[in-house]
């Protein structure tokens, strides 16, 4: 079936191309649905298990009090995702907002936040303090320690040991690579990371940064002795639907203090309002094993792709997934101008747009983004960005059906070997 893809542009030395890659995927792609299947009847598990009713998504505004909708859903996600309590609101802007709030909540002057896995995501920077930034954990005299991996990836438990002391309140460990090319971590990887933090101290809490890797593997984090696992509503668990909001889901302490922490003490979660929302809440969560399970289709495509092309691709095309981000290194700013417009190109929202680097709030370095999302800033759909610095690395992650994923592969072939950056 090659004339829908020719009246949107794709050549067909692409289209052949693309067709010889997918078709040494079948037995990836039947894994991938396997992971799906098995998640998709969790979540399913948890509504039932939770009476899910029709009256759980009626509207609340002003306080939210009684909002049995808005409490039931932050049910279902913790007997999801196997924790005592879960906070789930759409008063969460984002993820980072998500993680600024679970470290806020739970981080007193004095204490100290340590990152066994290296530096933290761009954004973080200014919300620890590394960044100095108004408001930051530093401002309110937290102080940060991180241990750098080993090459390799590899978690450096010599260095771990040494790092923690009498002050470590809290263990951050970011799952995804966020805009560096080191690997993305299994569950198991961090199971095992989790276990020796509390080895060398039992009482240290272990935060899990969850976003983009929600249901592509049969575990999460909180499954493996994470106290508290953090994400966002526009990415994985909101299936696309989502409008925004954010999550933690963890032990019931640190989510009640997490809940007075957006509210205020004494409120916690009796108040935030719903405001409509949680019928898309609701169902975004419903479809997202099935709109992650596209995404991952998506990251492997890609990555055979550009890999049978001789570039660096973080993760392997062969590798086991644990988010859905794919890193291309491109080595060059063209290559990385023409990757992202052939993901505009692609989309279904401001495809006549092209994507231009810019100096965007919380980065150090200019950033491209290419993205036509239904939602704003939506990254489980279909979307590519990356900080334009060496190695020139783009970040190519979602898509809410798979044949969307798949078209905006073979477009950002298309607009690389119109660059004469490749030849097929």
């Amino acid at each position: 079936m090659t004339e829908p893809y020719k009246a949107l542009g794709i050549s067909d030395a692409v289209l052949t191309f693309g067709e010889k890659v997918l078709a040494g995927l079948a037995e990836r792609f039947s894994q991938i649905d396997a992971i799906s299947e098995a998640n998709q009847m969790k979540v399913i598990a948890a509504m039932q298990k939770n009476r899910l009713a029709a009256n759980h998504f009626n509207l609340s505004s002003g306080y939210g009090y009684n909002d049995e909708g808005r409490d039931n859903l932050e049910r279902v996600y913790a007997d999801c995702f196997g924790t005592e309590a879960a906070l789930v609101r759409p008063q969460i802007t984002c993820g980072t907002h998500a993680l600024a709030l679970a470290l806020g909540a739970n981080l007193l002057p004095g204490d100290e936040l340590l990152s066994p896995v290296g530096g933290p995501y761009d954004t973080l920077e200014e919300v620890i303090g590394i960044r100095p930034s108004a408001g930051s954990l530093k401002e309110y005299g937290v102080s940060y320690r991180q241990v750098d991996l080993l090459p390799g990836g590899v978690f450096d438990y010599d260095g771990i040991r040494a790092a923690i002391n009498e002050k470590t309140k809290l263990v951050t460990i970011q799952r995804s690579k966020g805009y560096a090319t080191r690997p993305s971590f299994s569950v198991e990887q961090i199971g095992e990371l989790i276990a020796f933090c509390k080895q060398c101290k039992p009482d240290v809490i272990c935060m899990v940064d969850n976003c983009y890797g929600e249901f592509t593997e049969l575990r999460e984090p909180s499954n493996v002795g994470a106290d508290m696992i953090v994400g966002s509503l526009i990415k994985n668990p909101g299936g696309g639907l989502a409008p925004t909001g954010g999550y933690i889901c963890g032990r019931a302490d640190l989510i009640d203090r997490c809940a007075r922490r957006l509210s205020a003490p004494g409120l916690g979660r009796e108040v935030g309002a719903n405001l409509g929302l949680l019928t898309q809440l609701y169902q975004g969560f419903f479809l997202s094993p099935t709109v992650t399970a596209a995404a991952v289709k998506g990251a492997v495509f890609a990555a055979a792709c550009y890999e049978k092309l001789g570039f660096r691709v973080v993760p392997a095309a062969d590798e086991t997934r644990h988010d859905i981000i794919q890193a291309v290194e491109l080595g060059s700013r063209e290559g990385m101008v023409a990757f992202c417009k052939g993901i505009q190109a692609a989309a279904p929202v401001d495809s006549y747009v092209t994507p231009e680097p810019w100096a965007m709030p919380g980065y150090d370095s200019e950033v491209i983004m290419a993205a036509g999302a239904f939602v704003q800033g939506s990254s489980i759909e279909l979307s590519a960005d990356g900080p334009i610095r060496p190695p020139y690395a783009v970040y190519f992650q979602g898509g809410l059906t798979w044949y969307h994923a798949k078209l905006g592969i073979l477009m950002s072939l298309q607009k690389m070997l119109e660059a004469g950056l490749i030849s097929l």
